[in-house]
């Protein structure tokens, strides 16, 4: 999809101003809170597919990610064969990496897991990890944002503990950033107040 209009809206420091596609990310995504279980774990996967790279690359591959991965729906997934992993290393479209492609895969079989024998809510159980409201900060600039936090190392560890693969402290800081669980807009940004009331 393209995006070819950038309002004219004070924005995050990290926000490449004249990016249509990294703006419109910010404005409408970046920091909203999710709370359906499969979209926080297409979240999860997506940002443990970032690992090593910048997020804009991510971000130009989403959609054919997203294709390619039947949205990175855990049920369809777990289910991944062979075949599927060899059709993904073949597609440009994504992240051609074999230890990328068996953890989303391997992640799917995890999050069945717990759901269908531990009997746990995904949402629940992630949310769980900021006592199901997002942490509120309030920082002037985004440099003075940390790249991990106490909750997303004990987020990190459990989900270790549970088989999940691409889940360090500081990518599981940047997911709970982008699925709203900690609202690390600056004060300035247009989408701070959003945000936080969007989490209320």
């Amino acid at each position: 999809m393209a995006y070819s209009e950038i309002p004219d809206l004070p924005r995050c420091g990290w926000v490449p101003p004249t990016d249509p596609l990294y703006t419109h990310y910010h404005d409408t995504e970046w920091g909203r809170p999710i709370r359906d279980s499969k979209a926080l774990f297409s979240k999860l996967i997506q940002d443990g597919q970032q690992a090593g790279l910048a997020w804009i690359t991510i971000l130009r591959k989403r959609e054919a990610m997203l294709a390619a991965y039947d949205g990175f729906d855990p049920d369809k997934l777990a289910v991944y064969t062979d075949a599927d992993r060899e059709r993904l290393l073949g597609n440009a479209g994504v992240i051609r990496s074999k230890l990328k492609i068996n953890a989303a895969i391997s992640n799917a079989k995890t999050f069945i897991k717990m759901r269908d024998e531990e009997r746990i809510d995904f949402s629940e159980y992630l949310w769980g990890f900021v006592d199901g409201t997002p942490i509120q900060n309030s920082w002037t600039s985004f440099k003075d944002a940390p790249v991990k936090s106490i909750e997303s190392e004990a987020m990190s560890k459990d989900l270790k503990k549970r088989g999940f693969k691409f889940v360090g402290p500081v990518i599981v800081y940047a997911f709970m950033q982008a699925v709203g669980m900690i609202n690390d807009h600056s004060l300035d940004c247009h989408a701070y107040e959003p945000c936080k009331k969007e989490g209320i």
